[in-house]
């Protein structure tokens, strides 16, 4: 993928930052990424490749994320104030969330850094996914 100027780069790179500012301001709320992340797809739909192919593939990576926090989220919220009780399938989980989140947010960093610099980065599972709902 080639990119042509530096005002493609800036816009690729916002979306990541976007969304590490969102994950930041809305943590509690799994959705509010993910909805800023659907807003910012729709504002690049019609954007050149290199911007809605990033774009889409912050879009994907939201979802999973978003699907993984929001299990999470309920999960805890029914031990708070329903009959549940901690588990080790409750640590555990949620240790694997805290480890699926600290990854994306890194990711996410890296992400922005190198598109700005010019670079293509595609994640190790959504790139591929990307590369097939994401066509020039």
């Amino acid at each position: 993928m080639v990119v042509s100027n530096d005002f493609e780069r800036e816009r690729a790179s916002n979306i990541y930052l976007m969304s590490l500012v969102v994950v930041l301001v809305g943590l509690p709320l799994p959705i509010l990424n993910l909805l800023a992340t659907i807003i910012v797809y729709f504002s690049n739909k019609n954007s050149t490749f290199f911007v809605r192919w990033h774009s889409t593939q912050a879009l994907l990576s939201q979802i999973f994320i978003v699907v993984v926090n929001s299990v999470g989220f309920s999960w805890t919220l029914s031990i708070v104030f329903g009959n549940e009780v901690v588990t080790n399938l409750y640590i555990g989980y949620i240790i694997t969330l805290f480890l699926f989140n600290l990854l994306e947010f890194i990711a996410t960093i890296k992400a922005a850094i190198l598109v700005r610099n010019g670079k293509n980065i595609s994640f190790w599972f959504f790139g591929p996914l990307t590369d097939l709902v994401c066509k020039p």
